[in-house]
């Protein structure tokens, strides 16, 4: 259990009062400058790692750092400049370039002025267990991981990571917003040569992440994983692990953008409104979700909204920042990124709405498809119909009557998200998952029908 002490040597994040000083020295800076606005941005992060291969510890690293983004206004036009000191000449100077660069730029037609004071639901995601997490405290468990490696004749490799970080806002114009918060990833590859698989968890709260449980679940499916038989392509019922679910689903975030679908550069153009997807589909925005991580507010400051974008497989709403709801004669929704930006806004916490099998019972009701660990280097083919090509990796299973009966060699497969999603059979419990292409977000494990498997990879 960490200790008091442990919290001191992994460092401290600086107090409210202390970056609400270095936010009033930077608006102080800018009014004397002449920014008709100012907005500062302070990024804080405390970060350790402990890095193993070859069933050995080989890095230990800790960090500590803070950014400091200014943004100013003058004339209808504006930039941004940032600095990672604190004195005032260096703040001064961040100051002085903003201006620089603002005076460089065309003006905006319609720059919306800097949004005024805020008001914020109260979100607590800072775990002392987890800003107490010790290098000796990480050190034990990727040493328990690695003993369960060569007991099974394994190679491991992976990373566990810890830190904190905070994220404080403010504009010359009475806003201020600041959020907390901790986090914790452990991720373990286990070689079973010449096979392998994959296991990963990611939390606000470390007590939440297992990593014996995911060292033995790797073990597991890099024993399964050998002696992997190539079959041929073809349409085939999956079952999707979550991680799976996730780096495939989390290419369609940027297409509920409301500045996605003005530019026409969006999946949900012309759909909005119509049967797109399964009835079972439901999907949200949801910051407040107790497995979510992030800020109640937005880059330009805004309150985020839990926005429900998919109900029973319709696409019903969209999410807005400032500018994008002005346009549209809609409030924002809190979902704008930082200024200034060419993308506009996006959904930064999916949830998807799951349902009450797992992927045992889902492998029981199969008589003949794929168990599917991961999948990765996707890409998209066509962004209307959201097809994408990637290939799966670290467990690819054959499961026949009911049973996983052998390890498959991986395949390419060319797949419309759209059609994934009018496809799904059965859904387990929705949980906070992490990947390799996508960020981390609440998805279920999915049983798929006819998910189209080109060819077989070279490994």
């Amino acid at each position: 259990m960490p200790t008091k002490n442990n919290i001191e040597q992994a460092g401290r994040l600086s107090s409210p009062s202390g970056l609400k000083k270095i936010i009033d020295s930077v608006l102080r800076l800018g009014k004397a400058a002449g920014a008709d606005e100012t907005e500062v941005q302070l990024d804080e992060t405390i970060d350790a790692l402990t890095r193993f291969a070859n069933n050995a510890i080989h890095q230990n690293v800790a960090e500590q750092g803070v950014t400091v983004s200014v943004r100013t206004v003058v004339d209808g036009r504006t930039a941004r400049a940032t600095t990672n000191r604190l004195d005032e000449d260096s703040l001064r100077r961040a100051v002085e370039s903003s201006l620089e660069l603002a005076h460089s730029q065309p003006k905006i037609a319609g720059l919306l002025s800097m949004p005024g004071r805020q008001h914020y639901r109260d979100v607590k995601r800072f775990s002392r267990e987890t800003a107490g997490l010790s290098p000796e405290a990480r050190a034990r468990a990727v040493k328990r991981a690695c003993d369960l490696a060569i007991r099974s004749g394994q190679v491991a490799a992976g990373i566990f990571s810890s830190g904190q970080s905070q994220l404080a806002l403010g504009n010359s114009r009475g806003l201020l917003a600041l959020h907390c918060q901790t986090h914790a990833e452990f991720s373990i590859t286990l070689q079973d040569d010449p096979a392998a698989s994959w296991a990963k968890a990611n939390s606000g709260d470390v007590r939440r992440i297992d990593p014996q449980a995911l060292a033995r679940r790797a073990s597991e499916k890099a024993k399964m994983a050998k002696d992997a038989q190539e079959l041929a392509p073809g349409k085939y019922t999956v079952l999707l692990e979550p991680a799976a679910v996730l780096d495939l689903v989390g290419f369609l975030f940027y297409d509920f953008a409301a500045t996605a679908l003005d530019d026409q550069r969006s999946c949900l153009n012309q759909r909005m409104g119509k049967q797109l997807f399964g009835k079972n589909i439901e999907i949200v925005d949801d910051v407040y979700h107790p497995l979510q991580l992030g800020a109640p507010f937005d880059g330009e400051g805004m309150p985020r909204k839990r926005v429900p974008l998919v109900e029973k497989g319709i696409p019903k709403n969209l999410v807005y920042s400032r500018a994008s709801a002005r346009k549209a004669q809609k409030k924002p929704t809190g979902h704008g990124f930082a200024l200034p930006n060419e993308y506009g806004e996006a959904p930064m916490n999916l949830v998807f709405g799951g349902g009450n099998s797992s992927v045992e019972k889902m492998v029981r009701s199969t008589d003949r498809g794929f168990l599917v660990t991961r999948v990765w280097y996707i890409r998209e083919v066509d962004p209307y119909e959201k097809i994408m090509t990637g290939m799966t990796r670290d467990g690819l299973f054959l499961v026949e009557k009911g049973k996983v009966t052998t390890a498959v060699r991986n395949f390419r497969f060319n797949q419309s998200l759209i059609e994934l999603l009018q496809n799904v059979q059965e859904m387990g419990p929705s949980i906070r998952t992490t990947g390799e292409e996508a960020f981390e977000m609440v998805v279920p494990a999915m049983k798929v029908t006819g998910f189209h498997f080109t060819e077989p990879t070279k490994f």
